[in-house]
């Protein structure tokens, strides 16, 4: 059904990576936005290719993009995150994409995944199934949490608030555990890698294309109380055998 969308999103993914990787291996500056998160020239021009096609393409649909926020409205919405990563990117360590989504009513139903760095590009539309590197993917088939490897962000998100509980007790139960932050925790999960990804907050231009690609391998993603995905709240995306097993370790550590 949304075969066009999804391939002009590959090809906005390639022109992203030329733009990305030559700041990436040339030199770029880095400022600070006034929530104090970094911001490279590379988020910014990618930002801004990416918005200049899609009004080529599509111009009666709207975006949102992280560094430049929303413009147009309706019930078609394209969301960038130029640089999923940028503290990566920065750093000059490879775990950095674009993720390029269209959402419609709400709901993520194209989403791409561009890590060059990686050599990794995870693809995916409603109904159509997921790709890497244009081959299938899918989930794992792990049952239990004891037997699957829990990725997580930053553990700092962690240590404090209504959720440490519950994620001690989830890392604590987990087989192996490794702090695979952004976008690539998720897509792990996806192509079967991992069976859990937890991060205590995401804005929509983070989660989107991950998710999309997530639930097309024939995964699950909620919020850990198992709420719908929502702007600034909690993401655990999971292969779907765990994932009631995962919501529940949050749950009876909260009642605690």
């Amino acid at each position: 059904m949304y075969e066009r969308e999804l391939a002009f999103a590959h090809t906005l993914a390639d022109r992203a990576a030329e733009v990305a990787m030559g700041f990436y291996q040339g030199g770029f500056d880095v400022h600070l936005k006034q929530d104090s998160t970094p911001v490279t020239e590379a988020d910014l021009a990618v930002e801004a290719m990416v918005r200049s096609r899609l009004a080529e393409e599509f111009p009666n649909d709207a975006i949102l993009g992280e560094e430049q926020g929303a413009a147009g409205s309706g019930a078609r919405v394209w969301v960038v995150d130029p640089i999923d990563g940028t503290k990566n990117f920065a750093a000059g360590i490879q775990i950095w994409a674009t993720l390029l989504a269209l959402v419609v009513d709400g709901t993520p139903v194209v989403g791409v995944v561009g890590a060059p760095a990686l050599g990794e590009r995870y693809g995916a539309a409603a109904g159509s199934g997921a790709t890497l590197n244009g081959e299938p993917i899918h989930v794992s088939d792990r049952a239990t949490v004891v037997e699957s490897l829990v990725c997580h962000a930053s553990i700092g998100d962690w240590r404090t608030g209504p959720h440490a509980a519950g994620f001690e007790r989830l890392t604590g139960t987990a087989a192996r555990t490794r702090g695979f932050g952004d976008f690539w925790g998720h897509v792990l999960v996806a192509r079967g890698a991992a069976e859990v990804m937890v991060e205590a907050s995401l804005h929509t231009w983070d989660w989107a294309a991950p998710a999309a690609v997530l639930r097309e391998a024939g995964g699950t993603v909620t919020q850990i109380d198992g709420s719908p995905l929502a702007h600034g709240g909690s993401v655990l995306s999971t292969n779907g055998s765990v994932h009631d097993e995962v919501l529940g370790m949050f749950a009876s550590a909260s009642t605690h």
